[in-house]
This record gives C-alpha cells, sequence and structure tokens, in this order.
C-alpha cells in the first residue's frame, strides 16, 4: 500500500540557522507515529513541510493523500466564533460555494466534540476557552473532515492527564481504523504507550527513527533532553516508562548553589 507522505533528504532553515537536514520521514496508512525533540529542533517546522504550509529549503515531499488535515499548537481566530462554529470549519471541503452548512455537518460536529468529551464546548465562544479546551475543538475540527491523514502539533500539551489519555486513545484508535497519524510530543510516555513508531529529533543532522522501545533508550533520552532519564519496567506489566531525573540536574541551579555557598 502506497504511504500517505513519504518525505526524502529533507531540510529546513530559518537564516543560516538549520533546524533539521537530511531528514527521512514516512508516514504509513494505519500507523501512529510519535515525533519527539528539544525545544527549537523544529518539530512543528516539520508538521508544516509534511503538510505543503512551508516549502522545504532541500529534499521533497510526496503526498498520495488530497486529505490532510493539521491541528496546530494553537489558533487566534479573527471572527467571533463559537466552538461549533471553529469545528463546522473542518467540514469546508464537503460544503460547497455560497452554501450553508447541513443537518448532516453540524450532527457530524457535534459526535466530533463529544468523541473528545468536549460537547459543553459547542456553544462557548472559542477566544474566552482556556488553551486545553480550544485544542480539544482543533481536534474536533480535524476529524470532522474526514481526513485520512492527521497531523497534531503537541496536541495534549494543555490538557490535564485524564484528557491526555483520552485525546491519545482516540489517536490510536484512528490509526487502528487506517488513518496515518502523527504527533509531536514532549513526553516519551506517550510514544511508548501509543506509538506504532517514533522519530527523535536529536540534533539538525541527526535523527533516529524505528520502533518507541527501541529507540527511546535511556541514553538516546538523556542526551536528548540533557538530564537523566530513566527507563523502568511497570510492576505485573508488560509496558515500560520513562521517568526524568529532574532535580538536581541542572547546571544553572548548580551553579547557583555553589555561589550562594559561604566562603
Amino acid at each position: 500500500m502506497p504511504e500517505p507522505i513519504v518525505a526524502r533528504d529533507l531540510g529546513y532553515r530559518y537564516d543560516r540557522d538549520w533546524v533539521f537536514r537530511h531528514l527521512d520521514f514516512r508516514l504509513p496508512a494505519a500507523c501512529l507515529t510519535a515525533i519527539l525533540g528539544p525545544n527549537g529542533c523544529g518539530k512543528s517546522t516539520l508538521l508544516a513541510a509534511l503538510s505543503g504550509i512551508r516549502t522545504p529549503v532541500e529534499g521533497t515531499v510526496s503526498r498520495r493523500e488530497t486529505g490532510l488535515a493539521l491541528v496546530p499548537q494553537s489558533l487566534e481566530p479573527t471572527l467571533p466564533f463559537t466552538g461549533l462554529d471553529m469545528v463546522l470549519l473542518g467540514r469546508a471541503r464537503s460544503i460547497s460555494l455560497f452554501s450553508a452548512p447541513t443537518a448532516t455537518d453540524y450532527a457530524a460536529a457535534r459526535d466530533a466534540l463529544a468523541r473528545l468529551e468536549a460537547a459543553h464546548l459547542a456553544d462557548r465562544a472559542f477566544d474566552v476557552m482556556s488553551g486545553g479546551e480550544r485544542q480539544l475543538v482543533l481536534i474536533a475540527r480535524a476529524l470532522v473532515s474526514s481526513s485520512a491523514v492527521l497531523l497534531l502539533d503537541e496536541p495534549t500539551a494543555a490538557l490535564d492527564w485524564h484528557r491526555q489519555a483520552h485525546v491519545l486513545n482516540l489517536l490510536r484508535q484512528l490509526a487502528d481504523d487506517g488513518l496515518a497519524v502523527a504527533f509531536t510530543t514532549h513526553a516519551p510516555q506517550h510514544a511508548l504507550d501509543f506509538a506504532d513508531q517514533v522519530l527523535l529529533m536529536a540534533e539538525p543532522e541527526r535523527q533516529l527513527s524505528g520502533p518507541p522501545e527501541d529507540v527511546l533508550g535511556e541514553e538516546a533520552l538523556s542526551k536528548l533532553y540533557r538530564i537523566p532519564v530513566k527507563r523502568l519496567r511497570l510492576p505485573d506489566s508488560e509496558c515500560s516508562t520513562a521517568i526524568p531525573v529532574l532535580r538536581g540536574y541542572c547546571p544553572l541551579s548548580r551553579a547557583v548553589r555553589e555561589d550562594a555557598r559561604p566562603s
């Protein structure tokens, strides 16, 4: 089966600084891919290049599906839309020019909100919603587009643990139903628990890819985030988790402590 998105030798830079280069990426159908990397490594830029919003400086992106939805981290509407209005925008391809949304479109929009446990946001003004609530609405907008490819930029960043689990389980279900789904995250556990494959954007010209259990080892994660990371096997389970060791390993904090010592 042809892969919906294939990127070859991809590169993007701002001025003279490469954010990534020589990046190869394949997004198969029926696959959930997690993209990890430190701040500024180009995760959002990569999604923009894969979706066609940005043109790569080097390399090519082949898209074999016309139905693609990109969920950004945030969005500031210029009009006073409600949550339901925002979701209905995802039906734009199925609504002919100068036509109004039909009862079917409204039903699909409300169903998408319900799938995200966000039905209560239908009549709320989008511009007064919290960051997490906006994320749920934008994900619902992508769901109603009936796209074969979903690209999501940190879809759980502003969500509590319950909603993170709910959204990630939904993405897992969508991939199992045949969609090609990729999402960025700062949480290795998201990849370990849900993803089929992972892309680790370690350095501008060094990326690792493969099954999460193989790629997300302690050494790779510790180098990626520049702090010790421990992989632990959960009791009575075949699953493992990744735990960052935050306290006591920040160079700035250590320097401040040493400067504060009495002479």
